[in-house]
């Protein structure tokens, strides 16, 4: 299974749209970046019980895509990535949290109790990480990666993680097609056998895989050394900030603060 989603995720670039000129797509991305950035601290600090806000706040995040000229069943999957992680870390709280009891399940002589304030935490969890990375993937569809790591570093975010990104982004799809020659290469030479033995090999391909990755990380390192690679990111462009960014802020800026303390 998990080799079968590494195929399917092959060369599929999270920046695939930012060729696109929408006018979500020509606003500086170090504003795209602080406003979104500001648009999911808005969504985290917002109380769990203030529903008509997040209802708004997803009304506002729908526009900015309608807008970006995304398509949108592009966006909902990629969002969808996020619900599985999302319910291992919080589908046992409504069991675990303690408060008024609505409602109670009984398996033989095991039963299980759901309480209203465990239903508010899973919410408030599922929500904020729902509607944050619809952001995330807002941001990261509309601006090149390039340009994104740009920003990040004109904003002082500290360059290690800015290179580490732009590492895992480069070679991640290296990976995925080393991955599958040595899948195809295991298929071609085995038939049969017990599920045990596909275990054992599945173990042998992840551990060649490290080591592959690891002497590629070495021969890579070692190659931009060697071409004077300082840890800046380097575009063709530089950004300029232009009234009709300013505009963009102001108003999300201004929506956000309307629907936290005007729409609570």
């Amino acid at each position: 299974m998990l080799l079968n989603l590494l195929l399917i995720m092959k060369h599929s670039f999270i920046d695939k749209y930012s060729h696109l000129q929408s006018p979500i797509h020509r606003v500086d991305p170090r504003i795209k970046s602080i406003t979104l950035t500001l648009f999911i601290l808005f969504i985290i600090f917002t109380p769990p019980t203030h529903f008509v806000s997040f209802s708004f706040y997803a009304l506002l995040i729908f526009i900015l895509i309608l807008f970006s000229q995304v398509p949108v069943g592009s966006i909902f999957k990629r969002s969808l990535v996020i619900i599985p992680f999302v319910l291992m870390i919080a589908i046992f709280i409504p069991f675990l949290k303690k408060g008024e009891i609505a409602g109670g399940y009984s398996f033989g002589t095991f039963q299980l109790t759901v309480t209203y304030d465990g239903l508010t935490v899973f919410w408030n969890v599922f929500i904020k990480s729902y509607l944050s990375i619809l952001c995330l993937i807002l941001l990261s569809t509309t601006t090149k990666f390039s340009h994104l790591l740009k920003a990040l570093e004109s904003l002082k975010f500290p360059q290690i993680i800015t290179m580490i990104i732009s590492f895992m982004y480069r070679y991640i799809f290296v990976l995925v097609d080393e991955l599958m020659r040595m899948k195809r290469a295991k298929d071609s030479r085995t038939v049969g056998g017990s599920r045990l033995f596909h275990i054992k090999i599945l173990a042998n391909i992840v551990g060649m895989l490290f080591l592959r990755s690891y002497e590629r990380g070495e021969r890579v390192y070692t190659a931009m050394v060697s071409r004077g690679f300082d840890g800046e990111a380097r575009t063709l462009g530089q950004f300029h900030l232009r009234k009709r960014d300013i505009g963009y802020s102001f108003i999300v800026i201004a929506l956000l603060g309307l629907i936290r303390f005007g729409g609570g």
